[in-house]
């Protein structure tokens, strides 16, 4: 029987799928300059391919292009985190919930928790983390809710990258996803949608106060209104 050969990612995938690498790994830095011609030599390929993983990157949210100073990796701010992470307390425990109550697998989710737990280093666990919220949301039964949650994805991995590198809060983080795991497993849609809406909440007022504060704030000035 003759075996069906894997097909050869294109060069504008693999340039694509390294840039992204080297953002979320913390090799390319936020507000780092991304020249065609110096990341083509890097790769090996021409200008094109560089040039058109830019323009997905950059409708993912991952990079800023300036007319004036060119491609550069997307900053990281309390605006910018209260704004992802905002979309992901919305619909993330929802999606949670809906996954439970149906009776989705998740065992995505508890082999990506296995390799988090094995990872050698931040970025493999960046990894592995990003399919286990991955793992818990996409079963939601909502195909929409699902591509809503991985247009910031991305976002949100970028803003991971940039709060461990100043604060390794991952084995905190660790414990969290294995309460959110277990209320899942036992059926407890309610729960585990909660856990995992404080899971997210939490984060973002470690790394960043100054957007909680802000959020607060508004929270109080809409109860007013």
């Amino acid at each position: 029987m003759t075996s069906v050969p894997t097909p050869i990612p294109s060069r504008t995938q693999y340039v694509l799928e390294e840039i992204k690498r080297r953002i979320l790994t913390g090799q390319l830095t936020p507000g780092q300059a991304l020249v065609e011609t110096d990341l083509a030599a890097q790769f090996g390929v021409s200008k094109t391919p560089v040039r058109e993983a830019l323009k997905t990157l950059a409708g993912t949210g991952l990079v800023v292009m300036s007319q004036y100073k060119g491609v550069t990796v997307r900053m990281v701010d309390a605006d910018m985190a209260r704004e992802v992470y905002d979309v992901r307390l919305l619909l993330e425990p929802e999606a949670l919930r809906r996954a439970v109550r149906r009776g989705a697998s998740l065992d995505a989710a508890r082999e990506a928790l296995t390799r988090a737990d094995r990872a050698t280093d931040t970025a493999e666990r960046s990894l592995a983390n990003r399919e286990f919220h991955r793992a818990l949301y996409l079963p939601c039964g909502n195909p929409l809710l699902g591509r809503m949650l991985d247009e910031v994805r991305d976002q949100a991995a970028l803003v991971s990258a940039v709060a461990w590198a100043a604060d390794p809060s991952w084995e905190q983080e660790a414990g969290e996803h294995q309460e959110i795991l277990r209320l899942a497993l036992a059926g407890d849609a309610d729960g585990a949608a909660g856990a995992l809406h404080a899971h997210i909440a939490s984060f973002v007022e470690r790394a960043f106060p100054a957007a909680e504060h802000e959020a607060g704030e508004a929270r109080e000035e809409d109860g007013q209104a």
